[in-house]
C-alpha cells in the first residue's frame, strides 16, 4: 500500500465526518454569500478544525468572494482544498537537511519523547526507531520513564520488534541517570540516534520543567552541540483535549515537533489542522494503525487531499 493510500485509509472516519459537515453546509445554497460562509465556519469548527483555523479558512474564502474568484456553492470544495493545502504547506515547511523531518546531523543526536500516559508514547518510540533504522541509522532507546510500572518492559518489547538497542535501569531510578547511561553506551557503540522515553504522568509545570531541565543539562554536558529534538505525542481521539495538552507542554518545554497517534480510530483527525494553525510547531508524524510500519512522516498536501 502506498503512502497516500495509507493516509487515506487512516483518515476514513475523519474524511466521512468532514465531508458530512461540508455537504450539510452547502446543500441549501447555490450562491456563496455571508450566510453560507457562516454555515461553513460552524461546520469546520464541529469537524475539529478548531476555532482559529476555521476562522482563517473562512476569511480566505471571503477574500475569494470579494475578488470575484468564488461565486457558486459547488466551487467551494475546490477552494477549500486549495486554501487548506496552502495554509498547511506554509505551517509545515521542513528543512531539507533532515532525516524524516528531524534534525539529526550530529552523532549521536537525541530525540526526547514527551506526553501524558495513554497517548501511545511507547509505541510511537518503537515505530520511530524502526523508521530511523530503515533510514540506515543505528538507534538506541533510553527507558527514561522509570516511574510507571512496566514502562521499561514495554519499551524493551518494542526495541526487540524494531531491532534496536535499549538502555534501562530499575524502577524509580532518576530519569537523568538513565539518559546519562544511554549517552555513554551510544558513544561506545557508535550509535547515531538516542531516543529517550520520559515520564508520562500528568505533570504540574514546575515538576515537568525540573525533570526536563535536568535531562537537558546531562545532554548538554555529555553531548555539547548535539542535535536534540523534543517530540510531543498527542492522542488524536481526544480532539480538543489534545490542543489543551499541546498548549500546556508548549508553555513548559521547547517542543520541536508533534506526533499524532490513533488517527485511524477517530473522526477527530481535523485536530491536525487545528494544531498546525494554533502553534508554531510542525506536526512531524501521524500514526494510522497498530503495526510497526504505521507511523508515517506527516505530509500536509497528502493529508488535505485525503480529506477530500
Amino acid at each position: 500500500m502506498g503512502l497516500f493510500d495509507k493516509i487515506k485509509q487512516g483518515l476514513e472516519k475523519t474524511k466521512n465526518l468532514f465531508s458530512e459537515k461540508i455537504e450539510n453546509a452547502l446543500k441549501s445554497f447555490r450562491r456563496v454569500d455571508e450566510d453560507l460562509l457562516e454555515e461553513l465556519e460552524e461546520a469546520l469548527i464541529t469537524a475539529d478544525l478548531g476555532v482559529d483555523m476555521s476562522m482563517k479558512v473562512v476569511d480566505k474564502l471571503r477574500d475569494e468572494v470579494k475578488s470575484g474568484n468564488l461565486k457558486e456553492a459547488d466551487e467551494v470544495k475546490d477552494a477549500l482544498r486549495r486554501i487548506l493545502i496552502d495554509m498547511m504547506a506554509k505551517n509545515e515547511e521542513k528543512d531539507k537537511n533532515t532525516v524524516l523531518g528531524l534534525k539529526l546531523s550530529t552523532k549521536p543526536s537525541v530525540i526526547l519523547v514527551i506526553g501524558v500516559n495513554g497517548v501511545g508514547k511507547t509505541t510511537t518510540i518503537g515505530k520511530l526507531a524502526k523508521l530511523l533504522k530503515n533510514e540506515g541509522k543505528r538507534v538506541l532507546l533510553a527507558a527514561g520513564d522509570t516511574f510507571r510500572a512496566a514502562a521499561a518492559d514495554q519499551l524493551e518489547i518494542w526495541s526487540e520488534r524494531a531491532g534496536v538497542e535499549l538502555v534501562r535501569q530499575t524502577e524509580g531510578t532518576d530519569p537523568a541517570s538513565v539518559v546519562f547511561d544511554a549517552i555513554s553506551a551510544a558513544k561506545a557503540r557508535g550509535v547515531d540516534v538516542i531516543i529517550c522515553d520520559t515520564a508520562g504522568r500528568l505533570h504540574n509545570k514546575q515538576n515537568l520543567m525540573k525533570e526536563l531541565a535536568k535531562i537537558a543539562r546531562v545532554i548538554g554536558r555529555e553531548l555539547p552541540g548535539a542535535d536534540c529534538e523534543t517530540l510531543l505525542v498527542l492522542d488524536a481521539t481526544t480532539g480538543q483535549n489534545a490542543m489543551n495538552q499541546a498548549k500546556s507542554f508548549n508553555d513548559t518545554a521547547d517542543i520541536t515537533g508533534i506526533a499524532l497517534t490513533k488517527l485511524d480510530s477517530t473522526a477527530k483527525g481535523g485536530i491536525v489542522l487545528a494544531i498546525s494553525s494554533e502553534f508554531s510547531i510542525p506536526v512531524k508524524f501521524v500514526c494510522v494503525g497498530e503495526g510497526i510500519n504505521d507511523l508515517l512522516e506527516f505530509d500536509p498536501v497528502s493529508f488535505v487531499e485525503a480529506l477530500f
